[in-house]
């Protein structure tokens, strides 16, 4: 049994040894000195011995892996300006700085996203009926900022999420990534042939060190819009630079928008939010950086004051999404480089081409968003991979899995209730 053991261990050295002298993308979980190799070089993202604070790149890698998460956060914002008449300013301005600044502070590829809950209600409601306005998700954002803010301050998130058993923490991680995956695949259904050839190709050039494989699928996409509606061509001949100032966004919000904001909007996604945007971006973060530890409070404190801030400029309710950190990884970035770059270049076009963003944002196909959050997808759940010996416990996080692809807080909940039901032996398999 013993030399069965050691042959096992050797093997699975020397798969490991092979995959990270080819560049691949792995995980080795378990040993003091476990790394997780880079698509560059087979250089670790991080190793748990790591002490050294990490200082941001700006190289090619971190450039395309900037664009990474683009699959989220343009389908979201093109919604908020188009159906519910957000002044684009206010929406770039604020993820332009939040980027800036967790960039800078975290020095990982950390995410900044839309919240998903609040803006799949707010623009279902607002093609519907008026009740939702901009008022109404000004309003949310500041409730939803207050209420991350007291969660961060007074350690109740930290306590809450000390709760949440492995099994259920990993379910949550792959139920989003396959969730993630789910949603590109739609976005690339109206066109299989040209979503098909670009998965093909970007994942042919996804460990590329010298043509990042986001530059070509960016490029590509912008070719195939102009050739789709020529007219884009004179249109983004009428882009100019126009320079804006900031302003007081919530001098127009009533306690009317106030209320429908919490009820409607904000209270709705604080499950969600704890389960990908606290405990899932924690675990995902601590996993890849040893070196560069979160912690739940952190999180939420992150959270609360980047919203509060977002309110003020007119922005609308963020997060911290554990898919952003595995789209900008998936695609090359490995410090927080990759944020500040995307932060600055939002913060341009908020200052000085906010009347014309939705025309930029046409250039980018839907497939090619697609490509992009379906492989932001794919890295979230292969993060997963981690899976107890226990079957009580597989069980848990493959029930996890399965209904957080549908609601992450009922999710959390009856995740919870199986695992502890397991373990008092209420539930046999």
């Amino acid at each position: 049994m013993e030399s069965l053991k050691r042959f096992t261990c050797e093997l699975n050295s020397s798969l490991f040894n092979k995959i990270e002298r080819d560049g691949l993308l792995a995980w080795r979980f378990h040993g003091l000195n476990s790394v997780i190799p880079s698509r560059s070089g087979g250089r670790p993202l991080a190793t748990n011995t790591e002490t050294v604070p990490v200082r941001n790149r700006f190289d090619r890698a971190e450039i395309a892996g900037a664009f990474g998460d683009l699959g989220t956060l343009i389908p979201f914002v093109v919604a908020y300006i188009k159906l519910l008449g957000l002044d684009p300013f206010g929406i770039l301005l604020a993820f332009g700085l939040s980027m800036l600044v967790v960039g800078l502070y975290y020095k990982t590829p950390w995410p900044v996203q839309p919240m998903k809950a609040i803006g799949a209600i707010a623009t279902m409601q607002a093609a519907q009926t008026a009740v939702i306005t901009a008022g109404t998700v000004y309003g949310a954002t500041l409730v939803t900022g207050i209420i991350w803010f007291v969660l961060g301050i007074t350690g109740a998130a930290k306590r809450v999420a000390d709760l949440v058993s492995r099994p259920v923490a990993i379910g949550i991680v792959l139920g989003l990534g396959l969730n993630f995956m789910l949603d590109g695949a739609k976005l690339m259904a109206s066109n299989w042939w040209l979503s098909g050839c670009a998965l093909f190709l970007t994942l042919v050039l996804l460990t590329n060190r010298k043509i990042p494989a986001m530059f070509l699928l960016l490029a590509g996409g912008a070719v195939i819009a102009v050739i789709r509606d020529p007219q884009l061509l004179s249109a983004l001949a009428t882009v100019h630079l126009e320079p804006r100032l900031p302003s007081f966004a919530m001098s127009s919000v009533t306690w009317h928008d106030m209320v429908i904001g919490t009820l409607f909007l904000a209270v709705p996604q604080v499950p969600l939010t704890l389960g990908n945007a606290i405990i899932a971006i924690t675990e995902e973060n601590n996993r890849l950086f040893p070196g560069r530890p979160v912690s739940e409070r952190k999180v939420a404190l992150s959270t609360g004051v980047m919203n509060l801030g977002s309110a003020l400029v007119g922005g609308v309710p963020m997060c911290h999404g554990a898919g952003g950190m595995a789209g900008h990884i998936a695609f090359g970035a490995r410090t927080g480089g990759a944020p500040i770059l995307l932060g600055s270049l939002l913060l341009f076009l908020a200052l000085f081409m906010s009347s014309s963003v939705a025309i930029i944002f046409e250039m980018i196909p839907q497939e090619v968003l697609g490509v992009i959050l379906f492989l932001a997808g794919a890295q979230l759940a292969l993060g997963s991979c981690d899976v107890s010996k226990d079957k009580g416990e597989r069980f848990t996080t493959v029930i996890t899995a399965g209904l957080s692809m549908w609601n992450v807080g009922i999710a959390f909940i009856i995740g919870l209730a199986v695992y502890h039901a397991f373990k008092r032996r209420l539930i046999r398999i």
